[in-house]
């Protein structure tokens, strides 16, 4: 009974909407429905991967997660060790607070506080840049800084949550053998590298696995609040993509097809990722 909620709220915002993915396989026009709108089998999906953009905003996608992936384990994972390494309880517990206070703001606020920093006329970095006699850079509107941004705003916000997930990780690691390490005349940095790092092999391995399956999922609050027309060749994503097809074209059929090629192929990605999990690190759902 106390699930009871929860499963109805799954069944209506997460199952219920499935049987829209006929608008797919249809011409749909809102005001038929599903039973009056014309069925055109695959041509949504023969015109969107006809669309000179797809196989751009395809690649924008792929890259931007990967890079999201990459740098979601080597800035946390670093700054976990360096903590780990601070004998100071009040600063380092200070640190784990500064960096964890972004996770709790939504890409809404985020997004107006970078636009306002990195603003070319009047941002704190751009007057830097100026103070140091440099031209001033519209970071958020060249496409050759966006995907940079986009990559350090998302370490930014999720930086200190992916912290403590690896220093819960080091804290499981037997302290007898940093002891034993130290008596062995081993250093911070070789105790880091022969003991740190290979106790948290596991849940390393496991993250990184399980993140492949999202790797279709760059982040659309992110993107859709920090981009603009100038940078879709190098910023568009697949999510903002249907978007735009779907809400501001009004190509229902088309955005619906996206969505399901989309969904396919992350579904493909999850399975595989769980089955690496598995085999790589012996995590299993059931």
């Amino acid at each position: 009974m106390m699930l009871l909620p929860a499963v109805i709220l799954v069944l209506i915002y997460s199952y219920g909407p499935i049987m829209g993915i006929a608008i797919a396989f249809q011409d749909f026009v809102p005001s038929r429905g599903w039973f009056g709108s014309e069925w055109i089998g695959l041509d949504n999906f023969k015109y969107v991967f006809g669309m000179p953009d797809t196989m751009k905003v395809i690649g924008n996608t792929l890259l931007i997660s990967f890079m999201k992936i990459i740098v979601g384990i080597i800035f946390p994972l670093t700054l976990a060790i360096l903590l780990n390494e601070v004998k100071n309880v009040v600063f380092k517990r200070s640190v784990q607070t500064i960096v964890y206070m972004p996770y709790f703001l939504s890409w809404i606020i985020l997004s107006g506080i970078l636009i306002d920093i990195l603003s070319p006329s009047g941002g704190i970095v751009n007057n830097f840049l100026q103070f140091l006699g440099m031209e001033p850079i519209y970071f958020l509107g060249d496409g050759s800084w966006f995907r940079f941004i986009i990559v350090a705003s998302h370490i930014w916000k999720e930086l200190g949550f992916d912290t403590i997930v690896y220093l819960a990780a080091i804290l499981s690691i037997d302290k007898s053998l940093y002891e034993a390490a130290a008596l062995d005349g081993a250093g911070h940095m070789k105790q880091a590298w022969h003991i740190t790092l290979p106790g948290m092999r596991p849940i390393i391995v496991l993250l990184s696995v399980l993140s492949l399956g999202n790797v279709l999922n760059a982040g659309f609050d992110q993107v859709f609040n920090l981009y603009s027309p100038q940078v879709y060749a190098s910023g568009d994503i697949l999510d903002t993509y249907v978007f735009r097809i779907g809400m501001e074209q009004m190509q229902y059929g088309v955005a619906t097809a996206v969505g399901l090629f989309k969904s396919i192929v992350s579904l493909i990605f999850i399975c595989v990722s769980y089955l690496l999990a598995y085999r790589i690190a012996n995590y299993r759902i059931f």
